[in-house]
């Protein structure tokens, strides 16, 4: 009898149970019950019309049940657990499996855009193939630039990076910055044998300029993220130009959209409440400013520093004029020429400098200038290095007229960029990118360059709420 009911109750089921399944035990998902919301909810009670229950005699209504009645219940629960649970484990295992799919074809995505980027590369941005294609290294420095462009295009306001976005910068930033791990230089090491003798032999490590530097962007690269995601709750938010921000329905009444007199009409306003920003938010706001603008200093230091580096191309040296006067006029060449103590300071604060394109077609033309009378000093001493020309020059060759009117550009040439960090590149720098061959110095240069743009933005970013905020006050 037990055996027959047995049988007719798998046969209810539909399939056969093994005679060891009864007494297995299946183990538990961590986190995850039989009878729990995300598994097969089943819900019966145990009734005389239960299919795991002995079948009820029709003539008999409600007799008491006997002993092997009991047993058979006992046995129909602990089946009825097993099947619950085989049927909780396959459903987990099919999450599993979309979730291993789901991975998979990421990971497919992925690999086929690194394929992509690693052609281009390769082809040097020429997808004929005829080998017209840019060198690498101004791949590699495009490259970064327009993943640049991508991730922080627009991303024009005080907030976290979209994850996605901080994945992808991540994640190609890492692909192009490992091609410098293997530009490397050799150097002496002293190595002693078994006997005692002391030997040299050579070994092989990161470039020093990309030993030094590379480590010190990544650093700044990271705090500007950290800098950026600090700003998730905020006081202030944004509007578009003429809008009211979409957060329309925070507590307090909206202030007056302040139009600023600017040219970046596209950029975000700031809106801040009623009664303005609170202590701790402008304190906030006061450290994270002074943070990005000391980011924004090192950065265009490993810039220029990285640029001056890099060989200027014959190109820009043949277009230079014969004088230095030519390239600056004459106002500016008399008042560097005539006054013995030279104020790049006030020579400046006279020119009244009233745009970008100003203060950029003045730095084109004291750079020139400035690398006419090198030229010069160097073609006097028969020398090719201006660097080499100033250890051999004494006191009073120092008195050149050649070399004072070179030191003086370069001093205003340094005194513009202080004065106007945003400026653009001067045309030697556009030259030098262009014509650069050197790998390591390429990826230097772009990743400083961009870490240097994200750094002056979040500082102006800053004093755009800052402004917002005294001018409603």
């Amino acid at each position: 009898m037990e055996n027959l009911s047995n049988s007719d109750e798998n046969y209810d089921l539909g399939y056969q149970l093994s005679p060891s399944s009864l007494d297995q035990s299946i183990p538990e998902t961590p986190g995850y019950s039989t009878f729990s919301g995300g598994s097969f909810v089943y819900g019966r009670t145990y009734s005389g019309i239960s299919a795991f229950s002995d079948p009820v005699d029709g003539h008999s209504c409600f007799s008491e049940a006997s002993p092997f009645h009991w047993a058979t219940t006992t046995r129909s629960a602990a089946q009825n657990q097993a099947v619950l649970s085989r049927i909780g484990t396959k459903q987990l295992e099919n999450n599993a499996d979309e979730k291993q799919l789901d991975y998979l074809e990421s990971l497919e995505l992925e690999l086929e855009t690194m394929k992509e980027r690693f052609a281009k590369l390769l082809l040097g941005e020429d997808m004929s193939g005829s080998g017209k294609g840019v060198c690498t290294a101004v791949t590699i420095s495009n490259a970064i630039t327009n993943l640049y462009a991508t991730v922080f295009g627009q991303n024009l306001r005080l907030e976290p990076l979209n994850p996605e976005k901080k994945a992808l910068w991540k994640r190609e930033m890492n692909c192009l910055l490992s091609v410098c791990d293997y530009i490397v230089e050799f150097t002496t090491k002293s190595q002693s044998l078994r006997n005692g003798t002391a030997i040299d032999v050579m070994e092989s490590r990161q470039r020093s300029d990309i030993y030094v530097n590379l480590p010190a962007l990544r650093k700044l690269d990271a705090m500007l993220i950290e800098i950026l995601d600090s700003f998730e709750d905020r006081e202030f938010w944004y509007a578009e130009e003429g809008n009211l921000s979409s957060n329309s329905s925070r507590t307090g009444s909206f202030r007056r959209v302040v139009k600023r007199n600017d040219e970046k009409w596209w950029v975000p306003v700031p809106c801040v409440p009623q009664s303005g920003l609170s202590e701790k938010a402008r304190k906030h706001l006061r450290h994270k400013r002074d943070c990005a603008n000391q980011i924004h200093k090192a950065a265009m230091a490993i810039n220029s520093g990285v640029l001056a580096e890099m060989e200027i191309p014959d190109s820009y040296i043949e277009s230079l004029p014969k004088s230095g006067r030519d390239s600056i006029g004459d106002l500016i060449y008399r008042f560097m020429h005539a006054t013995e103590k030279f104020s790049p300071e006030y020579l400046l604060d006279c020119l009244n400098i009233a745009s970008e394109h100003e203060a950029l077609e003045l730095a084109d033309g004291v750079e020139a200038s400035m690398y006419t009378w090198r030229r010069k000093a160097c073609i006097k001493h028969s020398k090719s290095s201006w660097g080499m020309v100033k250890e051999l020059m004494s006191d009073d060759e120092r008195s050149d007229k050649n070399h004072v009117m070179a030191e003086r550009a370069e001093s205003l040439l340094l005194a513009l960029k202080q004065r106007y960090p945003e400026l653009s590149q001067t045309t030697l720098d556009t030259c030098k990118i262009q014509h650069n061959r050197d790998v390591g110095q390429a990826t230097l240069e772009s990743y400083s360059r961009v870490v240097e743009c994200l750094a002056f933005n979040i500082v102006a970013w800053i004093e755009d709420v800052f402004f917002v905020d005294t001018t409603n006050t």
